[in-house]
């Protein structure tokens, strides 16, 4: 999976597949997290969010599916 750096005070990139709706979410921490099952539309407003720490804690963090790695 390809990661994309991103603008964020927490997060440092993010990373989807599209085949498995798997996405992948780093954290500037060093922590990651791939969540299943997600739609395509919601990593493509994560990437584009204002805020991607608000974005995830509103729509990503609790609402799918997650392994810790």
């Amino acid at each position: 999976m390809e990661l994309t750096k991103v603008r964020s005070k927490s997060i440092e990139a993010l990373g989807y597949d599209k085949d498995e709706e798997l996405l992948e979410v780093v954290f500037k921490s060093g922590e990651v997290y791939h969540y299943k099952d997600v739609p395509h539309n919601i990593y493509m407003s994560f990437m584009t969010a204002p805020s991607l720490g608000t974005f995830y804690n509103e729509y990503v963090k609790d609402q799918f599916e997650y392994e810790k790695k």
